[in-house]
């Protein structure tokens, strides 16, 4: 090093004394005299550029340990902008700079040092999370999701599986916003990601608060319920199997049933002497569609509308004749059913 820069890159004494005086008194965690005589060596004139940089560091470690977000953040911001400061330490002065604004509960101060981190250093797991904390406990829910969200994007993107409590964090985000749909769809990624009955339950209940749901799909949502093991009560059970019947597919209801039944849903509780009539009921009716399957396959076939075409060929597929049933569910969509998209659930399902 040549002896000019050397010679600038030293303490005057009169500088030097007021910041070992500092050094002194943050040792002994008295921090009002710390900073006392930083403001000292601060207010002298004619300092050198090292020396104006070895104040604010003395500011900022002062500053740090006794929580003073405000006068750390101002520190660091003349540390940060400084060539002398390399650029390794002045990510690690941000990140610090911003979890101490967390840790005091700052969340304001927290959130703009947060952000100048990550543009700066790029991903961070960690620092994203407090920056998704810090927009919620401010109550702004909107920036949290939004925070929260690209998160995720950008985990699906990578093929990476978001993690549980991400999305846990983004439904309730949502939630606390009263967005219902995008609420809906954090728990679609939850139920898809980390199957449990508790996510499919409040899936399940914002589909079914829905008031546009067609009462047709009610059986197919009550089917889901039970595929998911939301399904509990017996009645429920029952007024699924009846539903089946009443659409024309008791053999679908009776496989529902005979599921019921070997779970123990069905049959011990005090409604099973009506749970058995209600399956003999159900055998005889699965009997005499099987025996016309054949007949209605044919009528099916002539008739201008969708229905019959769609349930026989269900039928037949509930009966073992797959190949047969699925052909005639087709011809069926073709038809231009009443209602186009269950028709194609009802062909999916089958």
């Amino acid at each position: 090093m040549a002896p000019a820069a050397y010679a600038q890159d030293q303490l005057s004494a009169k500088v030097g004394k007021p910041l070992q005086e500092a050094q002194t008194a943050l040792g002994a965690k008295n921090y009002t005299k710390a900073m006392s005589a930083v403001d000292a060596a601060d207010a002298l004139p004619g300092k050198t550029d090292y020396e104006k940089y070895t104040v604010a560091q003395m500011r900022a470690a002062v500053a740090a340990s006794s929580g003073d977000v405000a006068a750390a953040s101002k520190a660091y911001d003349v540390l940060i902008a400084s060539s002398r400061t390399p650029a390794a330490a002045k990510q690690q002065m941000m990140m610090a700079n911003a979890t101490m604004a967390y840790g005091a509960k700052d969340y304001a101060h927290a959130v703009p040092a947060i952000e100048r981190y990550l543009k700066a250093a790029g991903p961070n797991a960690q620092m994203q999370a407090l920056l998704v904390q810090s927009y919620y406990l401010q109550q702004d829910y909107k920036n949290a999701a939004r925070v929260q969200q690209d998160q995720i994007n950008a985990e699906i993107k990578s093929k990476h599986i978001p993690s549980e409590n991400q999305l846990q964090f983004l439904a309730t985000c949502y939630h606390q916003m009263k967005d219902t749909d995008n609420e809906t769809h954090a728990y679609v990624l939850l139920a898809k990601y980390y199957s449990k009955p508790d996510y499919w339950a409040m899936l399940i209940h914002n589909l079914a608060a829905d008031p546009k749901l067609p009462d047709t799909l009610q059986f197919n949502l009550e089917r889901l319920r039970m595929a998911t093991g939301v399904l509990k009560d017996p009645s429920d059970y029952m007024d699924m199997v009846e539903r089946a019947v009443q659409g024309g597919l008791p053999q679908l209801g009776l496989n529902l049933m005979d599921k019921a039944y070997a779970s123990g849903a069905l049959g011990k509780d005090a409604a099973a002497a009506r749970e058995a009539r209600l399956k003999a009921m159900v055998v005889k009716r699965a009997a005499e569609t099987k025996a016309s399957l054949a007949a209605d396959a044919d009528a099916a076939r002539k008739m201008p509308n969708a229905a019959p075409s769609l349930t026989t060929g269900y039928n037949l597929v509930l009966n073992g004749q797959v190949d047969a049933g699925l052909a005639l569910m087709r011809e069926g969509l073709a038809k231009k059913p009443a209602a186009p998209e269950g028709a194609k659930l009802q062909y999916g399902m089958a």
